[in-house]
């Protein structure tokens, strides 16, 4: 029994070890898996050794420090973004994943990203305050001031010696050579730098001798433009009331200054061209404006002068008619003067005829005398009544034909549109008053019901960083999700650390 105990033991112990033994391959794939499991995406620093650019495209080399070192692979679709090309002994800050490689079993890191360890440092340091002085308002469009159409002076912060002075001159003068130009010198690199920049763009702010600034240099690397990624001189060109162009570098360089800034321009010459309008283009303006008018007031002309004529068409000649009624009063004084002479021979017939067959001719002509007297003043009389009615005719018809004439019309119609726009004017004033007030009540009313007001009695609304979604149950998020947290003044952005669903 004890004999077949120990060679059945003997037995198990054999067939475990067969079944545990481990082919290389399998170790070392494993282990690969368990390295690329255990590490997520880590930055490394160190000194690039071993170098090796094959025709691949591909990049190895070897980083290592005082105490160690790691075989570094590079691939193809990722060296592509590289802004430098590297070198033995550059120091250089990697974005990698820890891996194995199987085919010598050699523990080695796969590179994502590679930059200058110094310019990565500066990077950096650029994201972090761009992220800060963003989430404080100072690149918001909001605050941006407007570049006068036509200014009188151009002030310019800058190197005297530098080749970005000389390009924005030249294109002044080329596009509005009657435009001032102030210089402010400084030093657009180096340890003063900054400090000069800052200086000059507050001095400018207090002085007030130009309609613009702009500020600006050539082209660099980061270290040479840092000048421009200065927290304070972005504060003191938010500050600044007078318009700013920021022109630092090439098309493809991007400072603090540049967002910050008013308007940014890719270059200086770029930014001179955004200062002041071209002056050729003004006169063509100016030239077809004149056009434009000149056609405007002749349509204008000839509209209202055939109206003046289709109103002079239409209303009578005053003239005509005075000599048409002079006309007919000469016409009834000679009727008039006709009646009354033959009125008179008649009469003077019958005295001579009645004369004849007098008895007594003193009686007779003593009593045709006094008849004829009566008789010539009843025709003064009605000649008198005559002429009187005839004028009072001629009174009517000038009054109605004063009536004709549209001046007083005018007038009256000129004081009736005075009065219309008056009482408009007050319609108006009312009715934007009683707006004015009904917008009143309604913001008092959105005040009353704003959740702000929540807010301001210690209250916070949370919400999704992704999504922007309003979290109202412990259940809506999970360990290590990102929200804001929004509260009277401000917000926090926080990590969700525990979830308790009670």
């Amino acid at each position: 029994m004890a004999v077949q105990s120990t060679s059945n033991q003997t037995s198990a112990l054999a067939n475990r070890a067969v079944k545990d033994v481990y082919p290389v391959s399998r170790l070392v794939r494993e282990a690969r898996v368990l390295l690329e499991g255990s590490f997520p995406l880590i930055w490394v620093e160190g000194e690039i050794s071993n170098l090796a650019m094959p025709a691949s495209g591909h990049i190895y080399f070897t980083l290592k420090d005082e105490a160690a070192q790691v075989r570094c692979a590079m691939f193809r679709n990722r060296n592509n973004q590289l802004r430098f090309t590297p070198e033995n002994g550059m120091q250089v800050l990697l974005r990698v994943r820890v891996s194995l490689y199987e085919g010598r079993g050699e523990f080695q890191l796969i590179v994502e990203h590679m930059e200058e360890a110094g310019s990565g440092a500066l990077q950096r340091a650029y994201e972090a305050l761009k992220h800060r002085l963003g989430q404080e308002g100072l690149f918001d469009q909001a605050h941006k001031k407007t570049l006068p159409i036509l200014p009188k002076s151009i002030g310019i912060i800058s190197s005297p010696d530098g080749a970005a002075v000389h390009d924005i001159v030249s294109v002044l003068k080329r596009r509005f050579p009657a435009v001032d130009v102030v210089l402010y010198p400084v030093a657009v690199q180096g340890e003063n730098s900054a400090g000069q920049l800052i200086a000059a763009v507050k001095l400018a702010d207090q002085r007030r001798d130009c309609d613009v600034i702009i500020i600006g240099r050539g082209g660099g690397s980061l270290e040479d433009l840092w000048s421009f990624n200065d927290e304070k001189l972005a504060r003191a060109i938010f500050a600044c009331e007078l318009p700013i162009i920021s022109a630092v570098g090439h098309e493809i360089d991007f400072t603090i200054c540049d967002f910050v800034a008013d308007v940014r321009a890719p270059t200086p010459s770029a930014a001179a061209e955004l200062a002041v309008p071209d002056v050729q283009q003004y006169v063509l303006n100016f030239q077809r404006y004149q056009q434009q008018l000149t056609h405007i007031i002749r349509h204008r002309l000839t509209s209202e002068q055939r109206h003046l004529q289709h109103l002079h068409r239409a209303l009578p000649r005053p003239d005509l008619i005075l000599r048409q009624q002079t006309q007919w009063l000469t016409q009834q004084k000679r009727m008039l003067d006709s009646a009354w002479h033959h009125q008179l021979l008649n009469y003077q017939q019958k005295l001579d005829y009645l004369s004849v067959r007098l008895k007594h001719p003193k009686a007779q002509i003593d009593k045709l005398r006094s008849v004829l007297n009566s008789l010539s003043h009843r025709l003064q009389t009605a000649f008198r009544t005559q002429q009187k009615s005839v004028y009072q005719q001629f009174q009517s018809l000038q009054f109605r034909l004063q009536r004709q004439v549209p001046l007083p019309r005018i007038d009256e119609q000129q004081k009736l549109v005075q009065t219309l726009a008056k009482q408009n004017q007050r319609l108006i004033l009312q009715q934007l008053q009683q707006a004015k007030q009904f917008l009143a009540q309604q913001m008092r009313t959105l005040a009353a019901v704003s959740p702000l007001n929540t807010l301001d009695r210690g209250y916070s609304i949370t919400s999704k960083r992704d999504s922007g979604e309003v979290i109202t149950t412990a259940t809506a998020v999970s360990t290590g999700d990102e929200v804001l947290i929004r509260l009277h003044q401000g917000q926090l952005s926080c990590e969700v650390k525990k979830v308790d669903e009670k």
